[in-house]
């Protein structure tokens, strides 16, 4: 059995400065506001749009302290500087995160990670939700953010998101149910009619990243313009993002007067979730190594054979082939769904046998333009059948579908996300009260080189770097204060105004059990 010890996979000094064993301070004065100016715009009443990015949530759940955390409240904060008045969100009224579906904790909606400081690996936070959705006191009531967990871009214009009725069949969202103003209103329906002044926009990540955290599973739905009928990891057509987004715009500015940020979709490979497991782990010696050679000759020869008689080419069989050698750095096995199907082919039946053929599955190594999502640690190295050493999964058995977004995966994902950006920036462009933060270009710095934020610096590392949340997906609340001092600087560029920025040290990164 091969083991791979969790620690190895997390590198986490507990002694960090990164970690945080408590909730944090909200408290983010702005001191004499004499040296400050609104500008052009006006921020008494600012409303934000968007999804799970929008509402604060963090370590794969949506809770008070993050939401009291998310960077519209910190914008917020600092636009009182300017003459910005009350923001009030949907706060969950707890912050261990779960739901709550008529007094049963749903199991789809589990509470917060922390991290164990024994296993150094993330856990859900033990203890009893109390955010039932059902029965919410929030349902009826506008609030200004309007960040609704797990929505796409078509969802902010859908009719009944925020219908309990609509939970069975997929129709509603139980984060819009808890605060919706009725069970036929839409969510921009609710931002709009609250007439904001000034109002921030992101929408549009889980319209691609669904399908990248499930390994590609969904469905790239280019060319089919009927969102009702789209799965819940599908790609959203960039046609139907576009009209979307153009009247999610246009509700928006209904007003002439009001004045907003509008904000593109980051690329997937720099965040955690992506690039904390290497597509190379695994640590092998060489006896193992020598069992495995045996175990993988029948494959590997009859990959030669299909390409000799001409069933696959050379550099497909080369591509395929598995081999191992004595070290630290070996490559995952996974399956390639566009790899020729050998599994019953007829020449190679009729020459080798259709057991061996059988055998032939769609596998190879991975590579460097392989991601391999955060969950799959987990599994890799573990047995598939607990009385062979032999059978560990991600070397002996190839990891499945979902557990690795392979290179053309990525590229279907990052033509739809390019077309939604070209979608966003238009839209600035076109309006003179429309600013534009590339977040997209922010967190391809954070990866490649971090932030600094005078008092330190953040980066993308999960657990260590102080930039994302242990789901690796979500920013911590220093995270989202930088993000919130990137979208301030866009706005004081774009309305001559002065905001001050927060001071992100402040701010904390990771829970510890």
């Amino acid at each position: 059995m091969i083991n791979l010890n969790s620690k190895k996979w997390l590198l986490i000094c507990l002694s960090s400065v990164f970690l945080s064993a408590c909730d944090p301070n909200f408290n983010s004065s702005v001191g004499d506001t004499s040296s400050y100016s609104a500008g052009d715009a006006d921020f008494s009443n600012y409303v934000a749009i968007g999804d799970s990015l929008t509402a604060g949530y963090a370590d794969s759940a949506l809770y008070r302290s993050g939401q009291e955390n998310s960077f519209p409240n910190t914008l917020a904060n600092q636009f009182k500087a300017v003459g910005g008045g009350v923001f009030n969100q949907p706060l969950m009224n707890d912050n261990l995160g779960g739901l709550v579906f008529d007094g049963d904790a749903n199991p789809d909606f589990g509470n917060r990670l922390v991290l164990d400081a024994e296993t150094s690996s993330p856990e859900p936070i033990t203890g009893t939700p109390t955010n039932e959705v059902f029965s919410s006191p929030l349902i009826g009531t506008n609030f200004n953010n309007m960040g609704v967990s797990g929505a796409k871009s078509f969802h902010l214009g859908a009719p009944g998101y925020g219908s309990a009725g609509g939970l069975g069949n997929g129709t509603a969202n139980p984060y819009f149910v808890r605060f919706a103003s009725s069970a036929t209103t839409t969510i921009i329906t609710d931002a709009a009619s609250q007439a904001p002044t000034f109002f921030t926009l992101w929408i549009g990540n889980n319209d691609v990243l669904s399908y990248a955290t499930g390994g590609g599973t969904g469905t790239d739905q280019t060319g089919f313009f009927d969102p009702a009928l789209y799965g819940s990891s599908d790609i959203t057509d960039p046609n139907v993002f576009a009209s979307t987004y153009t009247g999610l715009v246009g509700a928006l500015t209904a007003n002439p007067a009001a004045k907003g940020v509008l904000i593109n979709i980051p690329d997937v490979s720099t965040i955690p979730y992506f690039t904390t497991v290497p597509h190379n782990p695994v640590p092998l010696d060489q006896a193992t190594v020598d069992a495995l050679t045996t175990a993988y000759d029948g494959y590997n020869g009859a990959l030669q054979f299909a390409a000799g008689q001409g069933v696959i080419t050379a550099g497909e069989a080369m591509a395929r082939k598995i081999e191992f050698s004595a070290g630290l750095t070996n490559a995952l096995v996974i399956l390639d769904e566009g790899l020729t199907d050998l599994t019953s082919n007829a020449i190679i039946e009729g020459a080798l046998g259709a057991p061996t053929a059988a055998a032939l599955v769609n596998m190879r190594q991975a590579t460097a333009d392989d991601l391999v999502v955060l969950p799959t640690r987990s599994k890799i190295g573990t047995l598939a059948d607990p009385s062979n050493p032999l059978s560990a999964i991600g070397i002996a058995v190839p990891l499945g579908d979902a557990d690795v977004l392979i290179k053309s995966e990525i590229d279907v994902v990052n033509t739809a996300r390019t077309a939604y950006n070209v979608t966003i920036k238009a839209a600035a462009d076109a309006n003179a009260n429309l600013a534009f933060f590339d977040a997209s270009a922010f967190m391809t710095e954070l990866k490649a080189n971090g932030i600094s934020y005078g008092t330190g610096d953040i980066t993308a590392t999960y657990a260590t770097g102080g930039g994302f949340s242990l789901d690796g997906v979500h920013p911590t609340a220093r995270g989202y204060s930088v993000i919130a001092n990137g979208i301030i600087d866009t706005i004081n560029t774009s309305f001559n105004s002065s905001i001050p920025r927060v001071d992100p040290g402040t701010y904390t990164t990771i829970f510890l059990k």
